[in-house]
């Protein structure tokens, strides 16, 4: 009897896991479904699903409307580059709190993730006025530096909580053997903690490219990302939406199968230390 409540309760978890998961997979599918219909199809009502005469055109538009490659590029560089230079600060910034902690170290914390409860709106002025000053307007540089700022918060309290994990001993034997401040973290602690710095990378890989906020503020077109790409294709004379669709497809589709690819480890690496 027992064994059987546990198995209804297995399928019942299971199903509304199911429900879950296709309830926010939903958008992404009816936004890949649109990008095949025409624009009269697209604005159907009721919908049209899946029985429809499925097209390629929007996707032929958009090639020769849009660079698609010169907004992938500059998504990759902005993505790939806020990533780099944050885990070369994180990394020190997270070992500091975690082994040599003070008695503030709660506080900053709590700081840090504070201040992701700023609305962006609120800094927008400064920074675009610095911007101007500094020449960074419209540079990839300069939205990298930005994106690497605004997430390094998540990137410390996700590698603090990692390293907090780590027995210390093993930092103070490679002391014993001589190991430097340089040849601890990158010879011991490092590997040890793979799983959550690849983990902490990928999600900061994730939310920079979907920023749009920031892109669409700072850039206008050398340094425009894939988020500028989608919001090209909203224009005062209306929303085409099968364009649009076949637009945001096309941005979306590389940082998915990213995902896709690399869920085991990201999975591994936010479940990391939850059981010892």
């Amino acid at each position: 009897m027992a064994r059987s409540v546990t198995t209804q309760r297995k399928t019942l978890n299971t199903l509304i896991a199911w429900g879950i998961g296709l309830l926010i997979f939903f958008p992404i599918l009816w936004t890949i479904l649109t990008s095949f219909k025409t624009e009269a199809q697209a604005i159907a009502d009721p919908p049209v699903w899946f029985f429809f005469d499925w097209t390629l055109e929007n996707y032929r538009v958009v090639q020769e409307r849009s660079n698609y490659s010169r907004f992938l590029w500059n998504s990759v560089i902005i993505a790939g580059g806020s990533t780099i230079l944050g885990m070369m600060v994180a990394i020190p910034a997270a070992w500091s709190m975690a082994f040599v902690p003070s008695r503030r170290t709660k506080d900053i914390l709590l700081w840090m993730l504070s201040t992701k409860m700023l609305p962006a709106v609120g800094v927008l002025y400064p920074i675009y006025l610095i911007f101007i000053k500094l020449g960074l307007l419209d540079s990839r540089f300069g939205l990298t530096i930005v994106l690497m700022l605004i997430n390094l918060p998540i990137m410390i309290w996700m590698l603090y909580t990692y390293f907090k994990e780590i027995p210390g001993e093993i930092l103070e034997a490679a002391r014993m053997d001589g190991a430097g401040l340089r040849q601890e973290i990158l010879y011991v602690l490092t590997p040890m903690a793979i799983p959550g710095i690849a983990s902490t990378m990928l999600l900061n890989i994730i939310l920079a490219w979907n920023e749009a906020f920031w892109t669409l503020n700072l850039t206008a077109a050398r340094a425009a990302p894939l988020t500028a790409f989608i919001a090209s294709y909203s224009s005062p004379e209306g929303l085409f939406y099968a364009k649009l669709s076949a637009a945001s497809t096309m941005a979306i589709a590389p940082i998915l199968i990213i995902g896709w690819f690399s869920q085991k480890q990201l999975v591994r690496g936010l479940t990391f230390g939850a059981v010892k």
